[in-house]
């Protein structure tokens, strides 16, 4: 789904009075849901990827961040372009921290793309041996943003 598509989206979401939508192809999923008046966050959270019935055609999107043997473990990574933050909002706990344990599934963090909030899913198990991002600091497709180890 291009930036174009992603909008034209969010704007019928809007005009219709839609609080929420999922849209499922194959291995990708989106989920969109705005947040309340006076969020912290911006207007749109979007979770890994995905369709429902009135979804514009999609392009397949990059793949879940994915784990890959880093110096002492493993890596979670990001799998979008965006603006990687800690926590849900400023005022929230962040969702892990270095010692955390870490589930497959569990959400890590939020990289925010085109103000769509995209929740990051750990794809491991593991502990967090180190945070290899600062919070709001822009990440690239495919870098690493934790080191878990198998402890």
């Amino acid at each position: 789904m291009d930036r174009k598509e992603m909008r034209e989206l969010v704007r019928e979401m809007k005009r219709a009075g839609v609080g929420e939508f999922t849209w499922r192809s194959g291995e990708f999923k989106l989920h969109v849901r705005f947040a309340g008046e006076g969020s912290a966050l911006p207007a749109v959270v979007a979770a890994p990827l995905a369709p429902a019935a009135a979804a514009p055609a999609a392009v397949p999107l990059p793949p879940k961040a994915e784990a890959k043997p880093a110096a002492d473990g493993r890596a979670i990574r990001s799998p979008i372009v965006g603006t990687f933050y800690r926590s849900p909002s400023p005022d929230a706990p962040v969702y892990i921290n270095v010692g955390d344990r870490v589930r497959k599934g569990q959400v890590v963090c939020i990289v925010e793309a085109m103000k769509l909030m995209n929740q990051v899913e750990s794809d491991i198990d593991g502990v967090v041996a180190e945070i290899l991002v600062e919070n709001a600091q822009p990440v690239q497709f495919g870098q690493d943003l934790f080191r878990l180890t198998s402890g």
